[in-house]
């Protein structure tokens, strides 16, 4: 198994296909992004390579992320690769849904097992300028559907809030989900914003969502899974939707974090929270064994950052990381 040297050990691995996106959201992407050049991105049989190693030593899911992974050029044959490495036992998608009414099918086909889409406002006009592009809103539910049609399940949409810009529509987003049966996932405002403006005034915290929702739809809380980002709740009366807070600033779950992530360009990272990473990619290119590759991922992974939630118990600031499109989440 692959342990830290806090005894966690991982479990899934978190996979950026690319750092390049069709949107430019501003708590993830900057006004001018330097793109990594198409060489520096590591092939589908390098990701799968290096996927395969980590199935040897405990991982057993797999979430596709970008930028946007959708823009990278039959990612579904990635997806299906991905899928066929033994050991894996689940491999699914972060996407922004504008691609996804097009792919949906393919990716079911090719492996996937669920979906996550990005969805900030239900507005939208407010939409597009979160999201920084025009009438896209539409397009964007018509992937969720078709991502329900076919069966992509479980279909999760995650929303960013943000104190000043989407907190008035967190009534709204519950409603969706008890209405039509859907899980809707808040998240907490990050320091991986694109122009380095975070701050914790902009961070509306999980109770207060979860408070917020209660006094409309009553809540029951669920009982969380180790590993799990989520705190999740149903409603009481019935309906089969569901509600999660993902809590990083307010309630951080570093004790039981098992994820590591892999970056487009082949730069493992034990920790988000965490500016250490560690290249794979001059491994993988400079022939050295499945051995030494899995050698090196163990030291990385021993020296993975206790969290953020450490730097809040021993009050220390936190400050901006790096930008979310190059890591994907």
């Amino acid at each position: 198994m692959l342990s830290d040297s806090f005894g966690r050990l991982a479990g899934k691995l978190r996979v950026s296909v690319t750092d390049r996106c069709n949107f430019r959201c501003d708590f993830c992407m900057p006004e001018k992004p330097v793109w990594l050049e198409h060489s520096e991105l590591l092939t589908f049989e390098e990701i799968a390579r290096v996927t395969a190693i980590l199935a040897t030593m405990g991982v057993e899911k797999v979430r596709v992320s970008g930028g946007e992974p959708l823009v990278r050029r039959e990612v579904e044959v990635l997806v299906g690769m991905l899928a066929r490495v033994r050991g894996i036992k689940s491999v699914a998608m972060t996407t922004n849904g504008a691609l996804l009414r097009e792919k949906a099918s393919l990716l079911k086909r090719n492996g996937l097992r669920g979906v996550t889409v990005s969805l900030h406002s239900l507005k939208p006009e407010l939409y597009d300028q979160i999201t920084g592009t025009k009438d896209m809103f539409s397009r964007v539910m018509g992937g969720i559907e078709e991502a329900e049609r076919v069966g992509l399940g479980p279909v999760k949409i995650n929303c960013v809030v943000t104190r000043g810009c989407n907190e008035g529509e967190i009534l709204d987003f519950a409603k969706m989900a008890h209405d039509a049966d859907r899980n809707v996932r808040f998240i907490e405002y990050m320091p991986f914003d694109g122009t380095k403006f975070w701050d914790t005034a902009m961070v509306v915290p999980g109770s207060e969502i979860v408070e917020t929702i209660s006094k409309r739809y009553p809540l029951e809380a669920l009982k969380g899974e180790h590993g799990s980002t989520s705190r999740n709740y149903r409603f009481r009366d019935g309906s089969s939707g569901g509600i999660g807070t993902i809590t990083s600033m307010s309630k951080p779950f570093c004790g039981d974090c098992d994820r590591i992530r892999l970056k487009a360009n082949g730069n493992l990272v034990p920790c988000l929270f965490s500016v250490a990473e560690y290249d794979l990619r001059h491994l993988l290119r400079g022939g050295a064994t499945d051995e030494k590759i899995g050698e090196s991922i163990r030291k990385a992974f021993w020296q993975k950052f206790e969290g953020v939630g450490s730097l809040m118990e021993n009050k220390v600031e936190v400050r901006h990381v790096r930008p979310m499109y190059t890591i994907g989440g």
